[in-house]
């Protein structure tokens, strides 16, 4: 039985570019484009598997309505806009990311499946989930940013504690920021 890990966000841009790669040579364009958005948006697995052809289609900017939250989030694809055109124009379904069996996409359990084969094939075992795309997404829109109330607000979160706790910034890394501040 697998037990439910507490999956971490990929902290090195390293590890990012060796799980594309990875994900390109062993699982192939599809589940590639899959964590392409989910570490570009942070979307849950279950919003990007709903997501068809027809909403992405010529668009950089896409409304759609979060499951869980049941609350509307524009989602920005301008910085990978080509690279999802292009996979579109080479399938052949009205959905995004279509299942092999039948006219449907692909269930949380394959999409969790292919990453862990991917991460696999570059020793990441560690805490690899289909949640680690969102948290990814997270960690370095923070890291980039240092706004937790835009983060907070584009994870539809309730509290920035929330957020902050969500992306695994730690005690420690608050105290070594603040080694280095001064006024």
């Amino acid at each position: 039985m697998n037990q439910i890990k507490d999956v971490q966000p990929i902290r090195s841009k390293e590890k990012i570019e060796d799980m594309k790669w990875s994900i390109k040579k062993w699982c192939g364009e599809r589940d590639y484009i899959l964590f392409l958005i989910g570490i570009n948006t942070g979307l849950r697995v279950g919003d990007l598997l709903k997501l068809k052809v027809s909403d992405l289609k010529r668009k950089k900017k896409v409304v759609i309505l979060e499951g869980k939250t049941n609350k509307p989030r524009t989602i920005n694809l301008a910085n990978i806009y080509d690279e999802i055109q292009s996979y579109i124009n080479q399938i052949d379904s009205e959905w995004l990311f279509p299942s092999r069996k039948g006219d449907k996409p692909i269930t949380p359990t394959q999409a969790y499946r292919q990453l862990n084969k991917a991460s696999s094939m570059v020793d990441m075992e560690d805490g690899i989930g289909t949640h680690t795309m969102r948290k990814t997404f997270g960690y370095w829109f923070y890291k980039q940013t240092k706004d937790v109330a835009k983060l907070q607000m584009i994870l539809n979160h309730s509290h920035p504690e929330i957020t902050l706790r969500y992306i695994s910034i730690t005690a420690e890394e608050i105290e070594k920021e603040l080694d280095n501040f001064v006024l």
